[in-house]
């Protein structure tokens, strides 16, 4: 007889990566296609000859660079294993059993399923026509179970973006016993110059019941080594510290991200190349007929219904791996020009035998 587990284990979708197969071109899981910054590899290799001893379970160091860099006290930062840990844990502080969490959907594929490992209920609410949030429908959606709303800005999968008039309007709707987690995982992507773009950061700073989260895996080139921050106010960054896992942010992360903040300008000159590669693929695509919504991740979406799965294996059968969302639509990473020139020969090549 084997021990009893939770029954509602078998309810919870497991979280599904985007898929690697050797020889092809990845453009599913919406990685940087520059490789590591310069000095990551060393500060790896450096941390590594202390692997034997326990890493600063605080991540002290980190999180100080990390305040300098934003321009907030470092009580308000607390590092984490990827931001997508510290979504399971701002779930575990703010939701008992049967509690709710309200996001948009489709929107980051963890949010239900960290909802539902830490008890709570999930509350999807559909993306507009533009396949953005709805926050006038997230905010009605928000009732007495409510504990927590995710804000995905970008979205992921479909890159859309929120200005800041429209969450300034929605988070004044929101009660303020109600936590709003502004998730910026692709900020390094967006429009620094649009003067209406969410500033994460003093919002959370600004409003005690809003936290922001950020990450080191995309524009920062750091996924293998999992490493992400929360900003907000000190209590909740206490309460954080508190369900976070002993020592889950490893030696060689917190050394890999100091010394990635400190090639900021060389990130954003990728970053740079990243959009415009973006745009290119945008426009491409829409020539071939796709209608593709404007991005301001590192990809771009293609919603394509009930064709999502056929694209999805046919891009696979011609060495291009993508990530398809059930019938709502494909997510494609912007890579390497010539990757982008394959994923846009393929498209247009499906685009013509379809219209025949």
């Amino acid at each position: 007889m084997t021990a009893e587990l939770r029954s509602d284990l078998d309810a919870i979708p497991a979280y599904v990566p985007g898929r690697s197969v050797p020889g092809a071109i990845k453009l599913a899981s919406n990685e940087s296609p520059g490789g590591p910054l310069p000095g990551v590899v060393e500060a790896i290799t450096a941390a590594a000859a202390g692997v034997s001893r326990y890493p600063d379970n605080a991540a002290v160091a980190l999180t100080s660079v990390i305040a300098e860099k934003i321009g907030v006290p470092a009580a308000n930062v607390v590092a984490g294993c990827g931001s997508v840990a510290l979504c399971q844990q701002l779930v575990q502080i703010t939701c008992a059993a049967g509690d709710e969490v309200v996001f948009s959907w489709r929107s980051f594929e963890a949010y239900p399923v960290v909802t539902r490992v830490a008890g709570a209920t999930p509350v999807p609410v559909p993306n507009t026509a533009e396949h953005g949030h709805d926050l006038d429908a997230m905010a009605a959606a928000i009732g007495e179970r409510t504990r927590l709303v995710f804000v995905c800005t970008p979205n992921n999968p479909t890159g859309t973006t929120i200005s800041a008039t429209e969450i300034g309007k929605f988070l004044d709707k929101v009660p303020e016993r109600v936590l709003v987690v502004v998730d910026e995982a692709y900020v390094e992507y967006g429009d620094a110059d649009d003067p209406d773009r969410v500033d994460g950061i003093s919002l959370a700073m600004e409003r005690p019941n809003v936290i922001t989260l950020r990450t080191f895996s995309k524009a920062y080139a750091l996924a293998g080594v999992r490493v992400g921050y929360a900003v907000g106010n000190s209590a909740a960054i206490v309460a954080l510290r508190k369900v976070s896992i002993p020592f889950s942010v490893n030696a060689a992360a917190q050394a890999a991200a100091i010394a990635a903040l400190g090639a900021a300008d060389v990130m954003r000159e990728r970053a740079a190349v990243v959009v415009a590669e973006r745009e290119r693929v945008t426009g491409l695509l829409r020539e071939a007929g796709y209608a593709v919504p404007s991005s301001r991740g590192n990809f771009v979406w293609l919603p394509l219904g009930e064709d999502t799965a056929a694209f999805t294996a046919d891009a696979a059968d011609n060495g291009l791996l993508v990530r398809g969302y059930g019938t709502d639509g494909v997510r494609v990473t912007i890579g390497h020009a010539d990757e982008n020139d394959a994923l846009i020969a393929f498209a247009r090549t499906r685009a013509a035998a379809r219209a025949v």
